[in-house]
């Protein structure tokens, strides 16, 4: 069975779903499949289920800390299943929301696997096992990306998890009721420290292992090490510079060893979720011919600044090109793509892009920090505002925070921006508007921000660079 398509698109994720609707906005005939839901790994075993699972546990965090407001109760408990259940109505929520876009726009949706055999030839294998071939005069892969496999002895012992099985219902614990009373996360990274956050509000004994010299290694220095001291100080152990060796069953538990700046330590645990990055799922999309045309000796799909590989009509976004492995990127690189595709204006501007980290307090990032800037040869000075004297965070019993603007020496145009503070991951889009629009310091402190609000943090900050 034959079908004609003017847009295939693989992959069901951020990077294909939004690029689908937008073709289909502009009359195109569109299908798009997924070997799994629509969402893909975002929706369904990334941002929106950790964000859920963050949202409610910081909840029970604050619930246990009320009585410095005032607020007195007996006793404030949790139930991990229900707990996930209500993670799954997000979820299931918002599935039916992009299925409810795909029938609006008359968009062909199929849960099943894609196969480009040549350019503009998808073999297609549904969940059925029914097989058919479609053809498109473009194929967009948004295929996404899987969690990294670390090659360590133990890696494969039961209670060992990548972070798509921690967030399955088998995972909850160690009977499937209860948190793990012990908690190695192998990973410092966004989701490893976003992990530690929810099971350490939860309760949880956690102890992270990072090869790095300090979490968030991506991140500003002064932001990893203030998150470094919050965790610390509600009792999660942060080991850095570490090379872990395996991991053994010890009884009921595991034993995870590793080497510490030279030295040799172990710590138990009921349970290890290793988040050690991700790799592209590109090893079952290509023919023979197409494989070693179009991918990298890593798996990564070569494409050029507009998202088109070296084959006609065959384009590529998100994880499976490597870059920025963010999900608004990925949007915003399937809508590039759908616009080159069709001879359309860029839209948006893809060289600013924000980065998030949802722990509390929120981090966020955008543009370059002041050591970037210093070693690409730019002369920069730094406003800072600390947020202990921001009214809003007083009231609401925030911690330790603050915003960090970056600007060029000679202009005051803003270059880069680092938030650590309640509402960060909020606020970061106008100090991105600022960079986009090449505003300055003298822009941003010109600006009457409500009271109280964190927002006024911005502009202390901008007048902190004047």
């Amino acid at each position: 069975m034959e079908k004609q398509y003017d847009l295939i698109v693989i992959g069901a994720g951020p990077g294909g779903y939004p690029a689908a609707l937008k073709a289909a906005g502009l009359g195109k005939q569109v299908a798009i499949l997924d070997n799994r839901e629509p969402g893909g790994t975002c929706l369904n075993r990334g941002c929106i289920p950790t964000k859920t699972l963050l949202h409610v546990s910081q909840l029970y965090r604050e619930q246990i800390q009320s009585e410095v407001f005032g607020l007195h109760h007996k006793e404030v408990t949790f139930n991990l299943a229900e707990l996930w259940q209500h993670k799954n109505s997000v979820l299931h929520v918002l599935r039916a929301g992009i299925l409810q876009e795909f029938k609006k726009r008359k968009v062909t949706w199929c849960q099943g696997t894609g196969r480009i055999a040549a350019p503009g030839i998808v073999e297609v294998t549904e969940a059925d096992g029914q097989v058919s071939q479609w053809h498109g005069e473009n194929i967009l892969i948004a295929a996404g990306s899987s969690p990294a496999r670390l090659p360590i002895p133990g890696i494969d012992l039961p209670g060992v998890f990548n972070s798509d099985r921690i967030l399955a219902e088998d995972c909850l614990g160690p009977d499937s009721h209860t948190r793990y009373q012990e908690i190695v996360i192998i990973g410092g990274g966004v989701i490893g420290m976003e992990m530690a956050a929810v099971y350490s509000d939860l309760g949880s004994q956690v102890t992270v292992l990072e090869a790095a010299d300090r979490i968030l290694p991506g991140m500003d220095k002064e932001i990893s090490q203030n998150l470094k001291m919050i965790m610390k100080k509600r009792g999660v152990r942060i080991h850095t510079s570490v090379f872990l060796k395996e991991i053994c069953q010890n009884g009921d538990g595991l034993v995870c060893r590793f080497e510490e700046k030279g030295e040799l330590l172990e710590t138990r645990t009921d349970g290890v979720l290793v988040s050690v990055g991700r790799k592209p799922d590109t090893e079952e999309l290509f023919g023979l011919a197409l494989r070693d045309r179009l991918l990298t000796e890593r798996g990564y799909i070569k494409v050029d600044e507009s998202y088109q590989t070296e084959a006609a009509g065959i384009y590529a976004v998100g994880d499976v090109i490597g870059g920025i492995s963010l999900a608004h990127m990925a949007t915003a690189e399937g809508i590039r793509a759908v616009e080159t595709m069709y001879g359309l204006p860029e839209s948006q501007n893809l060289s600013v892009i924000p980065a998030c980290v949802y722990t509390s307090p929120e981090i966020a990032s955008v543009g370059m920090t002041a050591d970037e800037a210093k070693a690409a040869g730019i002369e920069v000075k730094t406003g800072k505002y600390i947020m202990s004297v921001n009214g809003k965070s007083v009231l609401t019993g925030q911690e330790r925070g603050f915003i960090k603007l970056v600007a060029e020496a000679a202009s005051g145009r803003i270059i880069g921006a680092q938030l650590m503070c309640a509402r960060a991951t909020d606020m970061i889009g106008e100090l991105s508007l600022a960079i986009v629009k090449q505003l300055t310091a003298k822009d941003l402190s010109s600006i009457v921000m409500a009271h109280p609000t964190f927002g006024e943090g911005i502009a202390e900050a901008a007048e902190d660079l004047k």
